[in-house]
């Protein structure tokens, strides 16, 4: 039976890699998604190096229709956070209509601490959630839980959701430093 699954851990905790890996291990036949990954459009990027292609998801892609133009063996979505509410319904009308398994790929919560629609979308509708094995480590050593926006060493809490690129930077932390402001 197709699933929907929803992949999720912190930033640097090898999302990318293992969307890549499930890509290479299922054979490649299938169709890769990605929304405003950090290498550029329509390209899924890992910081270890590896790259592939993959299909831009623009916000008036419907997904559903894609899919079924692609006649893919399965689907996997990476930087799905940037999904929207509705193009998560898509992918689950992929599952459900034409039991194709959906792999999505992602973190849950932005540098405010708040849940970025795809994830939030996702987590309601998911057949299974899990977090990735691999922690990113809080500078101090706990596991990070958290993505913080940081200039100059100050943590920042106002600006737009999504940044790409720029001056700021974002470093993972566990919950307690995240909560403290202390970055």
């Amino acid at each position: 039976m197709a699933e929907l699954k929803y992949f999720t851990g912190s930033m640097n905790s090898g999302k990318s890699t293992m969307a890549l890996q499930e890509h290479h291990s299922r054979g490649g036949e299938g169709v890769l998604y990605t929304k405003q990954d950090r290498a550029g459009s329509g390209i899924i990027s890992s910081r270890l190096g590896l790259t592939s292609p993959a299909v831009e998801v623009g916000d008036a892609l419907d997904l559903y229709d894609d899919v079924a133009d692609r006649k893919a063996s399965y689907v996997i979505c990476d930087e799905a956070q940037f999904l929207s509410f509705k193009q998560v319904g898509q992918l689950a009308g992929v599952v459900d209509g034409m039991g194709i398994d959906v792999y999505c790929y992602g973190i849950l919560t932005d540098f405010q601490g708040a849940l970025f629609p795809g994830s939030k979308r996702l987590v309601e509708l998911a057949d299974k959630i899990e977090i990735l094995p691999v922690y990113a480590r809080c500078w101090c050593g706990n596991r990070a839980t958290h993505n913080a926006r940081v200039v100059d060493g100050v943590m920042i809490y106002e600006g737009e959701q999504v940044h790409i690129g720029g001056n700021e930077s974002y470093t993972t932390l566990c919950r307690h430093h995240f909560m403290a402001g202390v970055a």
